[in-house]
């Protein structure tokens, strides 16, 4: 039976200097991210797009949920077979088109680079695969329309 989950989220312009948008230049492209009992995120745009480059920008975004997901999703199948996990890194990166006049801006690919130490004695084989199994349950990764690719990196810590 499927179930369905319901998220809320309230993102807020912070970026008035008083005149609003009377110019393009004429406002910051900051905003906050809240969800209730979390943290506040601090964002704005991409600095290519007149953004505060010390602020999370939705591309960034993005591109951790992919990973996170991923993340997540990984150390459950790891957990369940038997495959400890003592360690996960991973340098993820995305390519964005901006398009031009006749095509919108979309991303094009992403890749997952996780790297996992596993804990001595774990099968080296099945953690490097379970990123297979992780990568078709992520939601993320499935409600995305450009391909998330993986290349993962396992190293077994020393007895």
């Amino acid at each position: 039976m499927s179930r369905t989950h319901h998220y809320r989220t309230t993102v807020t312009w912070t970026g008035n200097r008083g005149q609003g948008t009377t110019t393009y230049t004429a406002y910051d492209r900051d905003f906050t991210a809240a969800a209730a009992g979390k943290p506040d995120i601090a964002g704005s745009a991409d600095p290519a797009f007149r953004g505060d480059a010390g602020r999370w920008n939705p591309e960034d975004m993005l591109l951790a949920s992919a990973s996170a997901c991923h993340k997540l999703w990984y150390l459950h199948l790891c957990a369940v077979n038997g495959i400890v996990v003592q360690a996960y890194t991973d340098h993820a990166e995305a390519e964005m088109d901006e398009g031009d006049a006749g095509q919108p801006g979309r991303f094009v690919s992403a890749t997952l680079r996780p790297q996992v130490t596993i804990a001595a004695g774990s099968n080296a084989d099945l953690a490097l695969a379970l990123h297979e199994q992780a990568h078709h349950a992520c939601f993320i990764a499935n409600s995305l329309n450009f391909p998330v690719h993986c290349a993962a990196e396992i190293q077994v810590a020393a007895a």
